[in-house]
């Protein structure tokens, strides 16, 4: 998992902009991700993030970066905490959580669309998204827009020139643990 894989990904997260992001990426076997992940953790865990292994299946990972205090404050909204309630979550920690995630993951047949509040969209968008079916959005950007179009669409800005910043950034050589702000 490279630097330029994270940040091209991550960088709202990394930014403390975002509650976490999400990527796949290949590797040799499941020591060589466990390995990764490690290391990244003690590189990211510094300033506040996690980093998780959501689903591993043929070499490739689904890699979640998040910051916990962030997931914590997002899933206390009332829609979230009914829409995860209504899916069996237990709410005793974000850690918890995306365990209970990781699970839904590996033993649901249908992707589990309360992603969404894992990755700090609107819970009033992952609602709309489960109630309409994907269908009947507002707008799209890094999800499907069903409530304030607005202020998504000056999020997806602000998500989009931060990534910009973080690959210029570490294209000059400043490093991933450089560019993360603490939080």
């Amino acid at each position: 998992m490279s630097e330029e894989m994270i940040a091209q990904h991550c960088s709202p997260t990394l930014a403390g902009l975002k509650t976490g992001n999400m990527f796949g990426c290949h590797f040799a076997n499941a020591k060589e991700m466990r390995k990764s992940i490690r290391n990244w953790n003690r590189i990211l865990g510094k300033k506040g993030l996690c980093v998780v292994s959501l689903k591993f299946r043929n070499n490739r990972a689904l890699i979640y970066i998040y910051r916990s205090s962030h997931l914590w404050r997002d899933l206390q909204h009332a829609i979230a905490c009914r829409l995860l309630q209504e899916r069996g979550y237990g709410m005793e920690t974000p850690e918890h959580c995306v365990m209970q995630l990781k699970k839904r993951l590996e033993q649901c047949e249908e992707f589990p669309h309360e992603i969404g509040l894992f990755l700090g969209y609107p819970p009033e968008d992952v609602y709309g998204f489960i109630k309409n079916k994907a269908g009947g959005c507002k707008c799209v950007g890094t999800w499907k827009v069903y409530g304030d179009e607005i202020a998504a669409q000056k999020l997806f800005a602000k998500y989009k020139k931060c990534t910009d910043v973080f690959c210029a950034q570490l294209a000059q050589g400043k490093s991933i643990e450089r560019l993360t702000v603490a939080g």
